[in-house]
């Protein structure tokens, strides 16, 4: 049987894991604006907290029991961003700048469903470039990255997060799931 001392460490680690991995996620979905579900994920939140840090206080002595609250939250972290990475929710600006004509690859973007805003631009130390300019679902970001990392490796491209997007424009004009999976990050 297990001894009491390292059931109760485990309690309290999983359960800082689980309230952790959520206070991450919780703040994630207020980073994106979606202030009601980060609401509804606080009140689970503070619950396993509150569970946790009474088995903590209540038994200061058991040395594992702290160490398991401690670790419990590191972990906890990495799990949140990992799920963060997975629900994919909200759109990314993504930014390509092509050093020749950019017709072949925007023609090859387009037909992949991406809608794209091209300027010209200088820089200093560089010759002229075509900057792409386009906004993309976060759940396509993976393949669009796959995508140049395979057949355009020497691109310079940078992507950035979005909180707020228009919801008159259309951004990407391949498949989309219902509002219902977007609003969850399905």
């Amino acid at each position: 049987m297990i001894d009491q001392n390292i059931a109760l460490a485990l309690t309290i680690l999983f359960a800082r894991i689980i309230e952790t991995s959520i206070e991450t996620t919780r703040l994630i979905y207020i980073g994106r604006g979606h202030q009601y579900l980060a609401a509804g994920i606080g009140v689970i939140k503070v619950a396993i907290w509150l569970l946790s840090t009474v088995l903590v206080l209540t038994n200061l002595q058991n040395i594992p029991a702290i160490i398991a609250y401690v670790a419990g939250y590191g972990i906890g972290t990495i799990i949140g961003m990992r799920i963060e990475t997975r629900i994919g929710i909200g759109s990314v600006v993504v930014r390509i700048f092509y050093p020749d004509d950019p017709s072949f690859l925007v023609g090859r973007l387009g037909s992949m469903g991406y809608g794209i805003t091209r300027i010209n631009g200088t820089g200093y130390h560089s010759s002229p470039v075509a900057v792409l300019f386009m906004v993309v679902p976060r759940k396509e970001l993976g393949e669009l990255l796959g995508f140049l990392e395979k057949d355009y490796p020497e691109l310079l491209y940078t992507v950035e997060d979005i909180r707020t997007v228009s919801e008159e424009g259309r951004l990407f004009y391949g498949k989309r799931s219902n509002w219902f999976r977007r609003f969850f990050g399905l």
